[in-house]
C-alpha cells in the first residue's frame, strides 16, 4: 500500500499572499515600498494620493528614471530586481530596497495598476494586475517617471481587511511614513493628500534644517540641537536632537535613519536616551533627527520582511558614536559640562561633594515638613498650615551682618574648613552643620527677619507691622511682566561671583552677578547636587546609611515583587538594607544619611513601579541614574524652607562644582537669568 506525499508546491498566488503577509501590514507598507522604489529611481519630486486612508485608493507618481515594458512585466515577477545580482552584493547594500518582493506582494492582495515610461521611450506601458493575475498591458500617455495604484487593499483576503484600523489612524501611519522619508531626503519634493485634502506638502529643500522647518515649523526648529560626531569607519552621526525642555512621553517625535534607510532601532534609541542620562527622567524622550551613515560592509539590512531593521556588526561602537554625539551637542548648549562629559569620581571630586546634604539637611528637618511627591516625584512640596487667608509672595532679604559678626563668622568657617582639610577622622557633614549652625546664629538676627516684607511693601513703600499690613486695602494699577525676558542659563553663561540676595516665597533664590539677576531653584538646584555626590560615590560604594530603630515594613504589590530582586542590588550600593519577608512583604532597616525615614517607603515604592519591562533590559547604569535621581528628589531640600545668607551662598557654590549646574537631573532648568540689559528694556530705558 503507497502512502500519499504530504509536501507539496505553493502555487505562485498563494505564496505571494504569505508574502504579502510579512511586507504588506497596512496601508502605510504598501507606501513605503512604493516611495523607496521611487527614491531608488533617483525620483526628485514623489506625490502619494490616497482614499479612505489608502484602504480604497493609494497612489504614489514619481518623475524617476521609469522602465521599459520588459522591465514593468518583469518587476511583478517574485525576486526580480536590478539592485543586485549576485549574492556578495548582499554584504553591500546602497539602495532601499533589493529583494524583488514587494510589487509581487502588494499585487497579490490589490488591484495595482503601473504605468511608466523613460526619457527617451515613445509611450508609456500600462499593466493592470487583480488578486495577482494580469489583466491588461497596453501603450498609455504618461510623463517621464513611474505611477502605480494599489485599490481595494486585501479585497481578496477579507481576514486581513478587518485586521486594518480607523481611517485616521490609517491616514496617521501613512502621514508618519512621509515623514520621515522628507527627513531623509530634504532635495526631494513630497506631497500626500487624502481624499482630495492635502496632508503634507514640502518642496525641494537645501538641507535637512530647512525640511524640518517645513514640516515641523520654527517652534520645533528653537528647540533643535545639532549633532556631528563618529567616526568615518564605524559610524558617522548627524542630524538634530531637541533641548532638555522639549519632552515627549513617547518616542514617536524620533526619526531615525541609517544609511538613509527609515529605521526602529531599539540600539540607537537606548543610544541616544544614555545620551540624555541625567538630564531627563526615566519615562521621558527628546525628539531627534538623527542620521548614521556606516560602510555598507558594517550593516546588515537584510534582518526584517519590511526592511525597518538592522543589524550592525559593532554594535557597542556604533551605540557609543550615538551617545557621545549627542552628548557633545548638549554640552556644546550649555546642558552639562564640555570638560566633563561623566561625573568625576577622582578623590577631591568625592570630598568636594562628600558634604552635600549636612549643610541643608538640618534645615529641612527642623521644619518637620509633611511631604508629597508630586508629578512622578520630580518636585516636592511641603504641606503647612495657612497662616493668611490670601497667600502672598514674600521676598526675604539676607541683610549683610555687621563686621564683628561677619569676622567672627569667618573664623568659624575658616577653622572648621581647616577641619575638613587635615586627615581627621571626624565625620565631615557634621563639620559643615556646625560649621553653618553657628553661622545662623550670627546672621539670622531679629533684623534680618524683620527684613522679611511683602510684594506689596516693596511697592508702596510700608514696613508696618503684619496686622496693619492686612487690614490695609492696597489698590495697584496692573503691573508689566519681565516674564517674556527671563532665560534659561547656559554654563558658559555662568561664573564663580555669584551674590545671593534673598528668597522670593522660600523657595528660590534670588541672586546677582555680572550680567543681571539670576533667580535659583533651590529645591532642583540641590537635586543635581545630590545627585552628582550619588554618581561620585558608585565607584567607591561608601555610601552612609542610617540604621532604623524599628524596621519599616510593606507589602508589595505583585508586579513590584517581580522588580524587587532586580533592583535590590542597587538600591543596597546606595546605602539601603533590605530584607525580604514571607510573601511579598519587605523590611527597610537602613536608608541612606541623607534620606529621611519617612521618605524611604515613598522612594522604594516609586522606583519598583517605574521598573518595567523596558527598565529590566537596560543597562545596570542607567538604572543607578534613575535611582541616584529619585534619592536626589526624595533627599533634596524642600520648598517653603527659608534658608540664611550662608547656606544660599554653600548652595551655590556647590552647584557651581557640579557636572550640570543649569539643569536638574529630571531635565528642568535649575537657573533663570533676567539680564541688565532686558531690565532697562522692561523700563524703557534703551
Amino acid at each position: 500500500m503507497f502512502s500519499m506525499s504530504k509536501i507539496r508546491l505553493l502555487p505562485d498566488h498563494v505564496s505571494n499572499q504569505i508574502a504579502a503577509g510579512e511586507v504588506v501590514e497596512r496601508p502605510a507598507s504598501v507606501a513605503k515600498e512604493l516611495v523607496e522604489n521611487a527614491i531608488d529611481a533617483r525620483a526628485t519630486r514623489i506625490v502619494i494620493d490616497v482614499e479612505s486612508g489608502g484602504r480604497r485608493l493609494l497612489k504614489v507618481s514619481d518623475d524617476g528614471e521609469g522602465m521599459v515594458r520588459d522591465d514593468a512585466l518583469l518587476a511583478f515577477e517574485r525576486h526580480a530586481t536590478s539592485k543586485i545580482s549576485t549574492a556578495e552584493d548582499l554584504n553591500s547594500i546602497a539602495t532601499l530596497g533589493f529583494r524583488g518582493e514587494a510589487l509581487a506582494a502588494i499585487a497579490s492582495v490589490a488591484r495595482v495598476e503601473l504605468v511608466s515610461k523613460t526619457e527617451d521611450a515613445t509611450a508609456a506601458t500600462r499593466i493592470v494586475i487583480e488578486g495577482g493575475r494580469m489583466r491588461d498591458v497596453k501603450d498609455a500617455a504618461h510623463p517621464r517617471g513611474t505611477t502605480i495604484s494599489a485599490r481595494d487593499l486585501f479585497f481578496n483576503v477579507p481576514a486581513r481587511r478587518k485586521f486594518l484600523r480607523s481611517e485616521a489612524t490609517e491616514t496617521f501611519h501613512l502621514t508618519n511614513l512621509v515623514t520621515h522619508y522628507a527627513l531623509a531626503h530634504p532635495e526631494i519634493a513630497f506631497s500626500l493628500t487624502n481624499s482630495g485634502r492635502e496632508v503634507l506638502r514640502v518642496a525641494s529643500a537645501k538641507d535637512l534644517r530647512e525640511r524640518a522647518y517645513q514640516i515641523f515649523g520654527s517652534e520645533f526648529l528653537d528647540n533643535l540641537l545639532e549633532v556631528s560626531g563618529g567616526q568615518k569607519h564605524v559610524a558617522l552621526v548627524s542630524g538634530y536632537v531637541s533641548a532638555p525642555r522639549d519632552r515627549r512621553t513617547s518616542r514617536d517625535a524620533q526619526y531615525l535613519f541609517v544609511n538613509g534607510r527609515f529605521v526602529r532601532d531599539q540600539l540607537i534609541g537606548r543610544a541616544l536616551s544614555e545620551g540624555y542620562r541625567s538630564i531627563l527622567p526615566h519615562g521621558v524622550y527628546p525628539a531627534a533627527l538623527l542620521f548614521i551613515d556606516t560602510p555598507l560592509e558594517e550593516v546588515d539590512v537584510n534582518v526584517h520582511p519590511a526592511k525597518t531593521e538592522v543589524r550592525f556588526r559593532r554594535v557597542a561602537a556604533v551605540a557609543d558614536a550615538v551617545r557621545e554625539a549627542v552628548r557633545t551637542a548638549l554640552a556644546s548648549a550649555g546642558y552639562m559640562r564640555s570638560d566633563l562629559t561623566e561625573p568625576s569620581t577622582g578623590p577631591h571630586d568625592q570630598h568636594a561633594v562628600h558634604d552635600s546634604v549636612g549643610a541643608l539637611s538640618t534645615v529641612a528637618t527642623e521644619h518637620s515638613p509633611v511631604s508629597t511627591p508630586i508629578n512622578g516625584a520630580e518636585d516636592v512640596v511641603e504641606h503647612r498650615a495657612p497662616t493668611a487667608p490670601a497667600k502672598q509672595s514674600r521676598i526675604e532679604f539676607a541683610s549683610p551682618p555687621s563686621q564683628d559678626v561677619e569676622f567672627g563668622a569667618q573664623q568659624r568657617r575658616e577653622s572648621d574648613l581647616g577641619v575638613l582639610k587635615s586627615d581627621t577622622p571626624r565625620d565631615p557633614d557634621a563639620v559643615l552643620r556646625q560649621a553653618l549652625s553657628a553661622n545662623q546664629d550670627s546672621v539670622e538676627s531679629p533684623s534680618e527677619i524683620n527684613n522679611t516684607v511683602s510684594r506689596a511693601d516693596l511697592l508702596t513703600g510700608e514696613t508696618a507691622s503684619a496686622p496693619q499690613r492686612n487690614a490695609k486695602s492696597i489698590s495697584l494699577p496692573p503691573l508689566a511682566s519681565a516674564g517674556r525676558f527671563a532665560r534659561e542659563v547656559g554654563i558658559e553663561e555662568l561664573s564663580s561671583n555669584i551674590r545671593p540676595l534673598g528668597q522670593l516665597d522660600g523657595s528660590f533664590i534670588i541672586a546677582t552677578d555680572d550680567e543681571g539677576l539670576l533667580l535659583i531653584d533651590q529645591h532642583v538646584a540641590h537635586e543635581r547636587i545630590l545627585f552628582d555626590k550619588y554618581r561620585a560615590l558608585e565607584s567607591s560604594r561608601q555610601a552612609e546609611s542610617q540604621n532604623l530603630l524599628i524596621p519599616e515594613t510593606f507589602d508589595l504589590t505583585p508586579a513590584q515583587a517581580a522588580a524587587f530582586a532586580f533592583v535590590v542590588p542597587e538600591l543596597e550600593s546606595f546605602g539601603f538594607e533590605l530584607m525580604r519577608l514571607s510573601g511579598r512583604t519587605v523590611a527597610i532597616k537602613a536608608t541612606p544619611a541623607d534620606l529621611p525615614a519617612s521618605e524611604a517607603r515613598n522612594m522604594l515604592a516609586e522606583i519598583l513601579e517605574t521598573v518595567d519591562a523596558e527598565k529590566k533590559g537596560s543597562a545596570r547604569e542607567a538604572l543607578r541614574d534613575h535611582i541616584a535621581a529619585s534619592l536626589a528628589c526624595h533627599a533634596a531640600i524642600k520648598v517653603n524652607i527659608s534658608l540664611s545668607r550662608e547656606k544660599m551662598r554653600w548652595l551655590i557654590d556647590r552647584l557651581l562644582e557640579t557636572s550640570s549646574p543649569t539643569t536638574c537631573p529630571h531635565g528642568r532648568p535649575v537657573i533663570l537669568r533676567l539680564a541688565t540689559r532686558d531690565i532697562l528694556k522692561g523700563f524703557h530705558r534703551i
